[in-house]
């Protein structure tokens, strides 16, 4: 059977149910050509669902894209700023990028504003903020006198935080929301960029192991790189917020956030880590 030619108007185009519309890639594509641009519209057409139903839309929406471009912008001013030796402003960038980024999607769901372009948009966002702003804070700190072998580490991080983010957009929908299969990259950023904030806050006593530091750091960046590409499954805390817990779990919560206040960065690299080693735990059980 002949595809009918596309002649809909931009209203009949959006209200069309999804019988009736070509696959994803094939209707934007095909919308696109017929739709009379006049090559100075800037504009993002996509498919989506919709009351059910797949529907053409153009826009995007407004609050979640904002808060997701304000996360990007953190990675980029870390990366600007470990290039200028401010470290401790480039580590702060990127954990403002993961509170960003933990936010931008429950705004997403909460207006029901999600779409295909802000879940592409985000991978984006994260893959500057969460893979090659640490790689290169910790490059720029600690891994320099290492040469090549501190680029390849570095590296190695950055490549790893690609392939979990891709893992991740192909395997929407296909796996337990309850956990992350692999290491998340904003907390492999985090666990990155916590080290780097411990080191400068206890300079007194890390300065005095310069290299046995440096290569501690190269083994650091690259098993928080492979955390996040194996199949470890990690809780997400998704549904946390919805399931009561006993009463006792409110005070320790209350301890916890009291001793991670003494010392911020130590305490926040404990429970990082802490967390990776909870999923490989968790993880060695399962198999026994």
């Amino acid at each position: 059977m002949s595809r009918q030619p596309f002649t809909d108007s931009p209203l009949e185009a959006t209200l069309k149910p999804a019988a009736s519309l070509p696959p994803d890639h094939d209707a934007n594509v095909h919308l696109a050509d017929h739709d009379n641009h006049d090559g100075l519209t800037f504009e993002v057409i996509e498919t989506e669902v919709a009351g059910g139903k797949r529907v053409v839309s153009r826009g995007v929406y407004l609050a979640p894209n904002l808060i997701t471009t304000l996360s990007l912008l953190s990675g980029f001013f870390s990366i600007l700023a470990s290039t200028q030796g401010e470290f401790y402003k480039a580590a702060l960038a990127i954990f403002l990028s993961a509170i960003l980024d933990g936010m931008d999607g429950r705004v997403a769901r909460l207006l029901n504003a999600q779409s295909p372009f802000g879940e592409q948009y985000d991978s984006l966002a994260d893959m500057l903020a969460f893979g090659v702003a640490p790689a290169i804070l910790i490059y720029s700190f600690a891994l320099q006198p290492l040469g090549r072998i501190g680029i390849g580490c570095a590296f190695v991080f950055t490549a790893c935080g690609a392939f979990r983010l891709a893992r991740f957009n192909v395997q929407i929908g296909s796996v337990d929301k309850k956990y992350f299969v692999g290491l998340a990259s904003p907390l492999a950023a985090i666990l990155v960029t916590a080290a780097v904030m411990v080191a400068i806050d206890h300079n007194a006593w890390v300065g005095s192991y310069d290299p046995l530091i440096t290569l501690l750091f190269a083994a650091w960046v690259v098993i928080c790189g492979l955390l996040m590409v194996s199949n470890v499954k990690y809780y997400s805390f998704k549904e946390f917020d919805k399931k009561k817990v006993p009463f006792v779990a409110l005070i320790v919560g209350v301890l916890i956030m009291s001793i991670v206040l003494y010392d911020i960065p130590v305490g926040i690299l404990a429970i990082g880590i802490i967390y990776a080693l909870s999923g490989i735990v968790t993880t060695i059980k399962s198999k026994v």
